[in-house]
C-alpha cells in the first residue's frame, strides 16, 4: 500500500471506490454534528468525491487531502473550475472558493494546516488502509485535530478471509481501540450493502455491513 499503489489505481482508472453521487449517510447524519456555518471540515484521502462539493454547499470551508494529483485535477476539471494552485510546505494546494485540496501525503499534514477544523469526515480513508497503516492513520488524525472537533466515520465489516481489501474490513473493536480513549463513539446507522455490489457477492460473502459512527471529543 505504498504511494505508487494509489497513483497506479488512478492512472489506470481503477477507482471502483469512487461514488458517482453524494453519500447518503453524509446527507442523513451530518446535521447531527450541529456545526456552525463556515466551520472548517477535514476530508482525508478525499479522491474526487462529490461529498466535498456537498459539504461546501452546506457553508463549510472544506480541506481535502489526496495523494494522487490525477484525482485532484479530475475533481476540478469535471466541474469546469480553474483552481488557484500554489505550493505550501509538503503540499501542492488547489484552491477554489471555500474548497481547498492539499495534494500530498496525509502523514505530512500538520496541526497548523487543520487548526481551524471543527470536524472530519472519513468515508473511505480508514477502510482504504491495511491494519498497520490504520494504526498510524488514526494516531496522526487525532494528534493533529483540535480538541473542539467531531467526526463522522464510515466503516465496512465483512469476512476478511473470503475477500482481501481495499476496502478492508474494520471491526467495531478496532474502531474502539483507535478512538475510544479520546472520543465518545455512537453508531448512528448500520446497513448490509452486499446486494448490488458484485465484487462482494462474487467473493462468496454472506454479509457486508456499512457502519456509520459519530465521534465526539471527550
Amino acid at each position: 500500500m505504498h504511494a505508487t499503489f494509489w497513483q497506479e489505481r488512478w492512472a489506470r482508472d481503477q477507482i471502483g471506490f469512487h461514488q458517482e453521487k453524494v453519500n447518503g449517510y453524509l446527507r442523513r447524519h451530518w446535521s447531527a454534528l450541529g456545526l456552525a456555518k463556515g466551520a472548517a471540515v477535514l476530508v482525508p484521502l478525499c479522491g474526487k468525491s462529490l461529498d466535498l462539493v456537498w459539504l461546501a454547499e452546506q457553508g463549510h470551508a472544506v480541506i481535502g487531502v489526496e495523494l494522487a494529483e490525477r484525482a485532484v485535477q479530475d475533481f476540478f476539471a469535471e466541474r469546469d473550475v480553474q483552481p488557484q494552485v500554489s505550493q505550501h510546505g509538503a503540499f501542492k494546494v488547489y484552491q477554489a472558493g471555500a474548497l481547498r485540496i492539499l495534494c500530498g501525503d496525509f502523514f505530512a499534514l500538520s496541526r497548523d494546516e487543520v487548526a481551524e477544523c471543527r470536524a472530519f469526515y472519513d468515508r473511505a480513508a480508514l477502510i482504504a488502509l491495511p491494519p498497520e497503516m490504520r494504526e498510524r492513520y488514526a494516531a496522526h488524525l487525532q494528534a493533529i485535530l483540535p480538541q473542539a472537533c467531531q467526526g463522522l466515520l464510515v466503516t465496512l465489516v465483512y469476512d476478511q478471509q473470503r475477500m482481501d481489501g481495499p476496502p478492508f474490513s474494520v471491526e467495531d473493536a478496532e474502531v474502539e481501540r483507535h478512538f475510544a480513549a479520546s472520543w465518545a463513539l455512537r453508531m448512528v446507522e448500520e446497513k448490509d450493502v452486499l446486494a448490488g455490489n458484485p465484487r462482494f457477492s462474487d467473493s462468496g460473502l454472506a454479509a457486508v455491513d456499512e457502519r456509520v459512527v459519530h465521534l465526539t471529543r471527550r
